[in-house]
């Protein structure tokens, strides 16, 4: 999976896709294609995301194992 740290962190956190979807002002279904790999992230959708998750944007890529 190219995004795993993004399911993972979602997952941890007890969050649905609906919730995240709502808080990046998306439709779930193109969160959930996000997260398989289906649909490129857009560079905002990734700040958003390391903002929320207090994670850097090179973990939520999987560039790196450490979350800041």
């Amino acid at each position: 999976m190219i995004f795993e740290n993004i399911r993972n962190l979602r997952e941890d956190c007890d969050k649905k896709q609906r919730e995240i979807a709502d808080y990046l002002h998306i439709k779930q279904t193109t969160y959930s294609k996000y997260e398989l790999g289906k649909i490129n992230i857009p560079i905002e959708i990734i700040i958003k995301l390391a903002d929320y998750y207090h994670v850097s944007v090179d973990y939520l890529l999987g560039r790196t194992n450490k979350k800041e």
